[in-house]
């Protein structure tokens, strides 16, 4: 990498050095002089995002600097691992080819080192072990891998051939390595995998499942430890919904394994109908963190909104995510992450931290307590050929460097890395610790099956050693099945391997160096739908200044009695809230249709029930079917009353003029005109549907056909007066008379006709009246009941027009003239009736028809029989027949 000579050149003093706690940290003084440095340049927080813990220097602190944090300790059998411990970054000026011999050392996590202590303390538990292998030692070898080719290769040479040197031959020790633990970088495995796959050298991947390294074609000796991630969307996307989020965003570290997380998370969300409000990919490279103008914002715009962000991070990866975050000190948001995710560990001069709150999905595994004990007792004494655990003493337990030997002395006593802080060291095991455990315990097993089948082999300590080759382990591991000490059980079958099983981890660190991983819930995809998540809300702590359970959402939720409405050009989280329609509700948040409530039943004010209606009908007890009642009941004894009067003065003119029997017909239909309009009022059957209708037409048509006999009878009495003509016989006969039984007769036919092809029935009126059902009566056949209705209406035609034409006809008590009056209020009340009838529903509809028989059979009587009662009662002189003789007489000598 080209640095530019111009920049601030650090001190070349043997007794400085430059130290920085991190990049959102403090920077704790000290520099020093990089070995062979023909130009010193300046560390800084914007030109190294990154902790810097080892630099490589002269003088007494360079004799501490490992080469590269290779540790090897001998045995029967060797198991091997590269680990990533430490970045070294070579400087070269502008005028440089090739990189010079300038570098730091940058550590990618304190808490790496651990994974090297899982190692280590996996094969001593197993030496330790009477049962697992217990004639054979297991040693071990491990290299820091230092993300470049060049060094994976010769990692991997020196592994193979037992020798530091690689020339094209083999002069140094025989190599007894067995296996390679590696992490999970498709990149390294692409290296490492081809190379040892010429001899069939079993590779163990401690790292996060990586589908591609599944691929037995291509990787046939690499078997993966970690179980598979397939849940760990669904996992995350889980947990959002629980919380209600719908509006989160997205950070995914690049390469295969965060394209298919993104591939797979985004499936997911779209399944559970969560939206994405921003994707952003961050770069593995690691020079990419080196320039300040290479620092991605992801807070800025549109992403400022979101309150939950779901970040992935890869095994392997290098990434700024942390120091964009950190460094803008975003404090209300929640963060949920995978187990790779780690805080920044160097420690803060303030008290907030931006992922206190944050929520972890961390792999289920049993703790293995024996490990925190080997912590506390590792030290630089114990394992003096470990570069890397000297300078870690150095600069954690404030040693000093021995002159003589560079041998560490004076140190903080008692010094122990269980006794750090959580920001220097989490003796808590990981995934990746805890991975690397079960990898030796794998080719631990599967040797001991080896050793156990090859009765013929030489003890081990005798050579035994040469009769098997790493190559001969494979049938044993790929079938190897067993629990490790902490009682989980362990395969290495890529075909049955299950899924994660997960602990959700709330990060707690408010103030910060607090740093507790406390678990909340599990997720696991083993168990039914609907119960794969568990989850002890009261326990989560939110990130700092939140009290209550964040929201992120893009729309706030519709509630019950309303639709969403999707915005135009956005995703489906951002949408309006619109009432339902009439007679439609919703009864759940954010539901995108409105549902019609059923026939019986209708929509509440807030549209978010169905309430049942209620059965109504034009009931008796109702103001509107009492006030009809009462007036149906009214005319009744009026009409009645009238009828008593006629007959009480049956031999009086005024009665006998006009026919009196005419009268008394006309006087008893009218009365049962009157009471047919009670059939309409009150619970509707079957019989008082059908009497309604018959009886309606026919007490109608006799009125109505009375009402057109007497208006004959009048036009014959005074137009047909000459003796002897046939005219005035059939007056003297009664032939008008029959004009009633003739025109009931038809009305009857056609009442039959209807009532035996499609009669009335009981129906039900749901829409009429809101929040009832009214039970009416159904005409049946329409065209029977306007077929009624117009013969009805032709018969009070024809009656208005022989007694219209008979209006001026001279005399006494000439009723042409009423006749007039009330067939033309009879036919007014009936030719309004039509279209208000069509015009209503329900009770309505049917007390109008109510209305219409009582006004219409009131017209009748009040127009015909009022002036008649009138002279009755009140002027009873003109009722004589000496004042009738003189009216006669006097009519008789008007000229003509």
């Amino acid at each position: 990498m080209h640095l530019s000579r111009s920049r601030e050149t650090l001190t070349r003093s043997h007794h400085e050095r430059v130290f920085l706690a991190g990049a959102a940290g403090s920077v704790f003084a000290q520099t020093c002089t990089c070995a062979g440095a023909s130009n010193m340049f300046p560390v800084s927080r914007t030109l190294f995002p990154l902790q810097l813990l080892l630099v490589r220097c002269s003088g007494r602190e360079g004799c501490l600097s490992p080469s590269t944090a290779g540790v090897h300790k001998d045995g029967d059998v060797v198991i091997g691992g590269f680990f990533s411990l430490f970045l070294r970054v070579y400087f070269s000026g502008m005028t440089h080819i090739g990189p010079s011999k300038d570098f730091v050392d940058m550590p990618l996590m304190p808490n790496s080192y651990q994974n090297v202590l899982a190692f280590i303390f996996a094969i001593e538990e197993i030496n330790g072990s009477p049962h697992l292998l217990p004639n054979v030692s297991l040693g071990y070898e491990s290299h820091n891998s230092l993300y470049n080719h060049g060094n994976t290769v010769q990692n991997v040479l020196t592994l193979h051939t037992g020798q530091h040197g690689i020339p094209n031959y083999i002069c140094g020790r025989e190599s007894k390595s067995v296996a390679l633990l590696t992490g999970t970088s498709w990149a390294t495995a692409a290296q490492t995998g081809p190379l040892l796959e010429l001899y069939k050298f079993p590779q163990l991947t401690f790292g996060s499942f990586d589908p591609v390294l599944s691929d037995h074609g291509q990787f046939p000796s690499l078997y993966q430890m970690a179980p598979r991630e397939t849940s760990l969307p669904q996992g995350m996307v889980s947990l959002v919904l629980y919380f209600s989020w719908t509006w989160v965003g997205l950070v995914i570290t690049e390469g295969p394994k965060g394209l298919q997380f993104l591939s797979d998370v985004r499936a997911e969300m779209d399944r559970s109908r969560v939206c994405a409000a921003f994707v952003k990919m961050i770069s593995n490279d690691a020079l990419s963190y080196m320039s300040h103008t290479q620092q991605r914002e992801f807070l800025a715009g549109e992403s400022s909104a979101v309150n939950v962000v779901i970040i992935y991070y890869d095994a392997e990866s290098l990434n700024d995510v942390n120091y964009n975050i950190g460094l803008h000190l975003v404090t209300w948001r929640v963060w949920v992450t995978n187990s790779q995710w780690h805080a920044d560990l160097t420690g803060k001069k303030f008290i907030l931290d931006s992922f206190h709150g944050t929520l972890i999905f961390s792999s289920h595994h049993e703790e293995i307590s024996a490990f925190k004990h080997f912590i506390q007792t590792v030290n630089p004494a114990r394992y003096p050929e470990d570069a890397f655990l000297h300078q870690y003493w150095y600069w954690n337990f404030n040693c000093l460097i021995s002159d003589s030997d560079c041998a560490l002395k004076d140190c903080t006593p008692n010094a122990s890395l269980a006794r750090l802080p959580a920001n220097r060291f989490d003796p808590a095991m990981s995934d990746t610790s805890y991975n690397i455990y079960n990898a030796v315990y794998a080719v631990a097993h599967a040797l001991h099956v080896m050793l156990l089948q090859q009765v013929q082999m030489q003890p081990v300590g005798n050579g035994a050693r040469s009769t098997f080759s790493p190559w001969q382990l494979h049938p044993f591991l790929r079938s190897i099945q067993f629990k490790n000490p902490a009682g989980y059980h362990v395969n290495l079958d890529k075909k049955i391997k299950l899924d994660a099983k997960y602990d959700i981890l709330n990060f707690w660190n408010f103030p910060e160096g607090l740093r507790l991983k406390v678990k909340v819930g599990e997720f696991s995809p083993h168990v039914a739908q609907g119960q794969q998540l568990s989850l002890s809300q009261e326990m989560v702590q939110w990130a700092t200044g939140n009290t209550e359970t964040p929201r992120s959402v893009c729309s706030e939720s519709c509630g019950p009695g309303f639709r969403k409405s999707p915005q135009e050009g956005k995703v489906a989280c951002c949408f309006d809230c619109t009432p339902c329609p009439e007679n439609e509700i919703t009864n759940d948040t954010d539901m995108e249709h409105c549902v019609m409530c059923p026939v019986h039943q209708y929509a509440s004010i807030e549209r978010n029930c169905c309430l049942q209606k209620t059965v109504t009908f034009l009931a008796y007890e109702d103001p509107l079917g009492k006030a009809l009642a009462s007036t149906a009941l009214s005319l009744t004894v009026v009409t009645a009353a009238v009828l008593g009067l006629f007959v009480k003065h049956r031999d009086t003119p005024i009665v006998k003029a006009n026919n009196r029997t005419l009268s008394y017909t006309l006087l008893i239909s009218l009365t049962c005109c009157f009471l047919c309009s009670l059939l309409f009022i009150g619970r509707p059957s079957t019989a008082t549907c059908i009497l309604q209708q018959t009886t309606f037409g026919v007490v109608f048509t006799v009125a109505v056909s009375t009402v057109l006999a007497k208006t004959i009878t009048v036009v014959l009495a005074f137009k047909v007066t000459a003796p002897g003509r046939r005219m005035r016989q059939l007056l003297i006969s009664g032939a008008p008379n029959s004009i009633i039984p003739i025109c009931s007769l038809i009305q009857l036919t056609l009442c039959g006709v209807w009532m035996g092809t499609n009669p009335p029935y009981i129906d039900t009126d749901a829409h009429s009246e809101h929040g009832h059902i009214i039970i009416v009566c159904n005409k049946g056949s329409l065209t029977a009941f306007y077929c009624v209705l117009g013969y009805l209406g032709s018969l009070a035609l024809l009656s208005f027009t022989v007694a219209f034409l008979a209006r001026n006809l001279p005399d006494t008590f000439n009723e042409a003239k009423f006749l007039t009056f009330s067939m033309l209020v009879f036919c007014s009340v009936w030719i309004t009736f039509l279209p208000v009838y069509h015009s209503t529903k329900g009770k309505v509809m049917v007390a109008m028809e109510v209305f219409s028989i009582l006004a219409s059979s009131a017209g009748l009587l009040g127009c015909i029989f009022v002036p008649k009662c009138y002279i009755i009662l009140l002027k009873p002189e003109r009722n004589s027949l000496h004042r009738f003789r003189d009216e006669a007489h006097s009519g008789r000598k008007k000229p003509s």
